[in-house]
């Protein structure tokens, strides 16, 4: 009997890690993909979208541009976003985003390849400026009918030409005949110009505890599960 219960609680805690882990929505998902994407470089990269292999893979390299334009602070850009979002139902729901972006690449020596902008979405991964606040703060930009004590943030995420980049996706040949990566195979073009503990912090959004609650829940698991089968094995052996 005592396995049983062993599997069934195992069985529990890691349903349990799996839902704390859905908890933190698309951010769950790109954290996995950070850690478990291949790595190739950017010379293998070009090859792959040649050839029309499709992979779902990592490079890394410094962006690079033709263009670029100023923020307030006159940092040259390649990309930028800002989005105004208001707290519903215990979560951040966007109201509002403004994106300019132009043509960059991300390049390793002699090598580089074209990134497919247009195709972020929650693949961005950068340290976040902005301030919150009510929405009474800015009354001309929340929905109609809005409580005045409702909370609302701004969000600013960008990419800098002078910073370096790691990048997942698929390599491909685009519409302009030149290899690009872009999302694909399902899953969404990254660009994180974190380190690891970094975009991790970023992805979790503060939620420290329950990224490690999760984890811990993920492992155990799995450990009571097979602690329960090596019992029942050994009860049968007996």
């Amino acid at each position: 009997m005592l396995p049983l219960v062993l599997v069934a609680v195992g069985i529990a805690l890691f349903g349990a890690g799996l839902a704390v882990l859905r908890s933190f929505g698309p951010g769950a998902r790109i954290g996995r993909l950070l850690a478990a994407a291949p790595l190739v470089t950017i010379a293998d990269a070009r090859v792959l979208a040649a050839t029309g292999e499709a992979r779902y893979v990592r490079i890394d390299g410094r962006i690079d541009t033709t263009d670029q334009f100023p923020d307030e602070h006159d940092r040259p850009l390649v990309y930028r976003r800002s989005r105004l979002e208001m707290k519903s139902g215990g979560r951040w729901r966007p109201i509002a985003e403004d994106v300019r972006a132009v043509p960059f690449t991300v390049g390793e020596g002699l090598d580089a390849i074209d990134i497919d902008a247009e195709s972020l979405r929650d693949g961005l991964v950068v340290l976040v400026r902005g301030s919150a606040g009510t929405a009474a703060d800015v009354p001309d930009r929340v929905p109609a009918g809005t409580a005045p004590e409702t909370p609302v943030r701004l969000r600013i995420e960008q990419v800098s030409s002078v910073e370096h980049a790691t990048v997942l996706g698929v390599p491909v040949v685009g519409p302009d005949g030149e290899p690009r990566i872009t999302r694909g195979m399902g899953r969404p073009l990254v660009v994180c110009t974190l380190d690891r503990d970094a975009a991790m912090r970023v992805l979790a959004e503060g939620r420290r505890g329950r990224a490690a609650a999760a984890s811990i829940l993920l492992v155990a698991g799995p450990a009571m599960v097979s602690v329960g089968l090596a019992a029942a094995l050994l009860g049968v052996v007996r």
